[in-house]
């Protein structure tokens, strides 16, 4: 057996500032988990009020405790393919990161209960649950793109399901949440799957299939997405006879949810063309940096799908300002 004292990190080191806790825990990158949430409360038929802001707040807590965790799982292989990162540079200690995690963990399950209590922590303990297992024990394993797909399916269901029960009047069950909140699960874990697969060759690169196949998925995912959005605008047009044209409330609702589209492909699709020309482990490395901020265009394009046209609008503006924050720390 190994010595833990001979791997990165775990020896006697200075307490860790907050620089490097936010460089552990890629915080800007969390600006694309209230996004899942959004999208999935929107679908449910309720995107904003005080269980969905808690659930936000909790799943931002679970994201951050799986980048620690991952740092923490990852710490002798990072020594050699990212020594820059906290723990193999020794700026954070090992048992810090598994600590940050676990306290991470312990926090955003505490605030789900705080905030809708058994209807918020069905969301989060599944959610919790498939962000420590794909760290510890699936990454690496054939099984690693779906787990991860997985945990980011299950964030837009807690969505939906804090969602669920909130009053007498057209408040869906549970049962009818979860199925309204299915659609953009899954695009949102299609998405992630992509993301995933890539990431698994941020160092060495991978032939040009790889990224020309996750391109064309991402593709998929914003039609997907879009089209529903603009047939209903298509048809407001049809059945107008062309006396009015369509309702201000379609023509904004479809315009959001294209520009959400365009802009996901804008910005991952661009990427992972520039992977499938030259796939190499920088330009993997930039594909997969480009979809995890470019999750928050296509949660827009969901999010206004639904009907919640303004808090999808809010999220788009939220983009630009993620994207700044990612040159500071890396998403990745």
């Amino acid at each position: 057996m190994k010595d833990r004292s001979a791997l990165p990190g775990s020896g006697s080191r200075p307490a860790a500032g907050l620089a490097d806790l936010a460089q552990l825990v890629r915080a800007p990158a969390a600006l694309s988990v209230p996004g899942d949430v959004l999208a999935g409360a929107a679908a449910a038929g309720r995107p904003l009020g005080a269980r969905t802001f808690g659930v936000m707040g909790s799943s931002v807590c679970l994201y951050w405790a799986g980048m620690a965790l991952n740092d923490y799982a990852d710490a002798t292989i990072d020594a050699v393919e990212r020594p820059e990162r906290p723990v193999p540079s020794g700026r954070v200690p090992r048992r810090t990161a598994l600590a940050v995690a676990g306290a991470l963990t312990a926090g955003g399950l505490a605030l789900a209960a705080a905030s809708g209590g058994r209807h918020n922590l069905l969301g989060a303990l599944p959610l919790a649950g498939a962000v420590w297992a794909y760290d510890l024990k699936l990454k690496s394993t054939p099984a690693g793109p779906a787990a991860m797909a997985c945990a980011r399916a299950l964030d837009v269901l807690a969505g939906a399901l804090a969602a669920a029960g909130r009053g007498p009047d057209r408040t869906p069950g549970t049962g009818t949440a979860l199925l309204r909140g299915a659609v953009p699960a899954a695009l949102v874990g299609a998405h992630t799957y992509t993301l995933t697969a890539l990431s698994r060759h941020e160092v060495s690169g991978a032939p040009a299939r790889l990224p020309a196949a996750t391109l064309a998925a991402s593709t998929a995912t914003a039609l997907a997405a879009a089209l529903p959005a603009l047939r209903t605008a298509t048809a407001h047009r049809a059945g107008s006879g062309g006396a009015t044209g369509v309702s201000p409330s379609a023509a904004a609702r479809a315009a959001v949810v294209a520009a959400g589209a365009l802009a996901y492909l804008g910005s991952y699709g661009t990427a992972q063309a520039r992977a499938v020309r030259e796939p190499s482990g920088e330009n993997l490395r930039r594909a997969v940096g480009a979809g995890i901020l470019g999750l928050m265009p296509l949660q827009a394009a969901l999010t206004a799908r639904s009907g919640a046209t303004a808090a999808a609008a809010a999220l788009g503006v939220v983009h630009p300002l993620a994207r700044r924050l990612a040159r500071r720390i890396s998403p990745t």
